[in-house]
């Protein structure tokens, strides 16, 4: 591994994540463990009115940290989720989400382990699943 640091100022929020409908700033932390950790800065664009479907990610570790905005998901059995700034959220691996809706002006610090992974278009869960109750956590 090696020392990296990222500064605002030389910045770059970039297309090409997994969403079309945000804007993706990498931090240097994938290249600096050789891919065993990614951490990056999600935006939503503004005007972008994208749908996202109900997925999971094949990965070991994923959280984000809401620093500005708002940002609304569904879990399998957990049911939704308002993650709003100064929320932390842990995503077990594989869990059944979808993104419902987010705030023009979002912007979350995501850090997932490792940095490449996959991610699978899921059927949306049922009450057999744990999902009856969509109530907030």
């Amino acid at each position: 591994m090696k020392f990296s640091a990222s500064h605002l100022k030389d910045a770059r929020f970039e297309d090409g994540g997994l969403r079309s409908f945000f804007l993706y700033r990498d931090l240097g932390i994938r290249e600096a463990t050789r891919g065993r950790v990614m951490a990056h800065v999600i935006r939503a664009k503004s005007g972008h009115g994208g749908q996202a479907r109900w997925h999971r990610h094949h990965l070991d570790f994923q959280m984000y940290y809401v620093i500005k905005g708002w940002i609304k998901f569904a879990y399998e059995g957990v049911g939704e989720v308002l993650a709003e700034a100064g929320s932390c959220v842990h995503q077990p691996p594989g869990i059944r989400h979808l993104e419902i809706a987010h705030s023009d002006d979002l912007e979350l610090l995501e850090i997932t382990l490792p940095a490449e992974f996959a991610t699978s278009d899921v059927a949306a869960p049922g009450p057999e699943d744990g999902a009856g109750s969509l109530g907030a956590a």
